[in-house]
Parts: C-alpha cells; sequence; structure tokens
C-alpha cells in the first residue's frame, strides 16, 4: 500500500544526492511544495528534468542543486528569461550546469519510452531543426520496415518523480483532471514517485473507474499539501497567481534579492504555508 506521509518525511525518503529528478507539471499541477521542500533539505548534485522548467527549476537552479538540466524550453511563461538559470549558464554562477535540450516532441516520447520499460523513443522528429548539432544523445535510425530515417533519443528513466494533483482516495489511487501533461509518464517511468495532493476522499466509487489516472501501486507516497501547485493553478480548486510570475522576473534579476526571498519565502517557510498563499485564488471546483 501507498503511504501517507507528511511532505518533509515523503520528500526525504525519496530524494538523494546525486538522483535525477523530475518536478513535472505542464501549465498547472506544477509541484512546487514539492520542490521548496526539495531545496529546504539542502539536496545537491541532481540532473533535474523536465518537459517545460519555470520557476521552481529557477529557484532550484539559483540554489546550487544542480549539476544538470535536460528539458525542452525553458522560460517565465508570459514573462521571459529564467534568469537565475541563465546565469548559471552563461556564469556558472553560483555554480555551472549541464545542459541537454530537447523538443517538447522529444521529451514526451522519452517519457512514454521510459514508462514503457524501453531503452529510446523513436519518432518523426528534430528535421530542419539544429538540436541535433548540439546535443548527443538526439540520433537518427532507419526503419528496418520502411527505410525512413527517423529521431532517436533515450528513455527517460528517473529515480524519482515529483507530481500534482487534485486528490488521492484513501486506497492511494490518484486522480487527475484538466490538463494532465506529461505527469503520469513521468510517474510510470520513474523508480520512485511522490504526489502532492490538494485533498484525500474516501473513494472515487462514484467515477468511472479510468479515471483513475495512477493506481497506487506507482507511487511511493502520498502527501497531503493544499495549494500546493502555487502559483500555478490546480483545475477546480485555485486560480494561477499571475501577478507572482511577474513578480519572480524582477526577483530572479537580482543574486542578493534572489536570495533573501528564497531565505523568506522558501527555507523558513514550510508546507503548511502553501493553503494560504491561495486562499484568495480560490473558486468553487
Amino acid at each position: 500500500m501507498v503511504n501517507f506521509l507528511p511532505l518533509k518525511k515523503a520528500v526525504a525518503e525519496t530524494l538523494h544526492d546525486g538522483d535525477t529528478v523530475a518536478f513535472e507539471g505542464f501549465t498547472h499541477l506544477i509541484p512546487t511544495a514539492a520542490a521548496h521542500e526539495a531545496i529546504r533539505q539542502g539536496f545537491s548534485d541532481l540532473t533535474l528534468i523536465r518537459m517545460t522548467p519555470d520557476l521552481i527549476y529557477d529557484q532550484m537552479i539559483g540554489m546550487g542543486m544542480a549539476k544538470k538540466i535536460v528539458f525542452s524550453y525553458l522560460g517565465n511563461p508570459g514573462v521571459g528569461l529564467l534568469r537565475r538559470v541563465r546565469d548559471a549558464i552563461e556564469n556558472g554562477f553560483p555554480r555551472p550546469i549541464e545542459v541537454e535540450e530537447h523538443s517538447h516532441a522529444g521529451m514526451a516520447n522519452a517519457y512514454e519510452a521510459g514508462a514503457a520499460g524501453l531503452p529510446c523513443a523513436v519518432f518523426r522528429g528534430y528535421r530542419g531543426a539544429g538540436l541535433a548539432a548540439i546535443n548527443a544523445n538526439i540520433k537518427s535510425i532507419t526503419c528496418p520496415f520502411t527505410g525512413e530515417v527517423l529521431a532517436a533519443v533515450p528513455a527517460i528513466r528517473p529515480d524519482v518523480a515529483f507530481i500534482h494533483a487534485q486528490k488521492a482516495d484513501r486506497k492511494g489511487n490518484v486522480l487527475v483532471e484538466g490538463i494532465i501533461g506529461i505527469q503520469k509518464e513521468a510517474v510510470l517511468a520513474a523508480k520512485r514517485a511522490v504526489v502532492t495532493v490538494e485533498e484525500v476522499v474516501d473513494s472515487f466509487d462514484d467515477l468511472h473507474p479510468n479515471l483513475t489516472v495512477l493506481p497506487n501501486w506507482t507511487i511511493a507516497a502520498i502527501s497531503i499539501v493544499p495549494g500546493g501547485s502555487h502559483p500555478s493553478y490546480t483545475h477546480g480548486y485555485y486560480e494561477r497567481d499571475n501577478s507572482a510570475y511577474l513578480e519572480w522576473d524582477e526577483i530572479a534579476a537580482d543574486r542578493d534579492r534572489f536570495q533573501a526571498w528564497m531565505q523568506k519565502n522558501v527555507i523558513e517557510s514550510s508546507a503548511d504555508d502553501f493553503a494560504a498563499r491561495v486562499k484568495h485564488l480560490r473558486k468553487a471546483a
């Protein structure tokens, strides 16, 4: 059976220095609370994987936690650059990081291959693009049946995956609603998975069984963290905090201001503070 644990314990028991880890979420359900707990616990030498790294990876890289990032598209959605990531790449501050860039299609197919237990993903992609010239993990392969030349990338198999979801039942099954992105595949591809949820309900008996996106046997631990996706949104629970994304661009532009913000809002904070942060963003489910 899946363990229901406080987030601090769930992170401590599943994540280790040097791990390859995915904090996945696409547009909404970004596992911010889990990322902040990892920052508080001070992990190092991580390989961070995500299709669309935004604020949480800017924060983790800015705190010197990562040795490598595997991604497709780096940015503060609707605003611009990830300034702490750019500082690390261009200036090696606070430490140099290795960069492996892919397309969205490349990342999605690599996650699906990992979830299926395959060594690589084969698909049509990277045609007319220059990524293959700078990424040694983008290869070409000839179809043995048609002779067509296709792209191939290694499967993504994280040591740990963290996602956020709307709810779990008492048995540990997890329901994700709205934009699912690649969260399901990230969990299935990972050796261990932790899910933060808005709430736990008695059961999903009144729902079609196919709506249980992740059965309990796919998950190592579940932590109840209302508001745990802020400043992204959780469909049916609270809206996106657009002002936080705009504010982050100014915070992250200055090294000292970044450190001061992280100390106050992450290091000296806790998972319990997330519910208060989304109070003004809540809407009816």
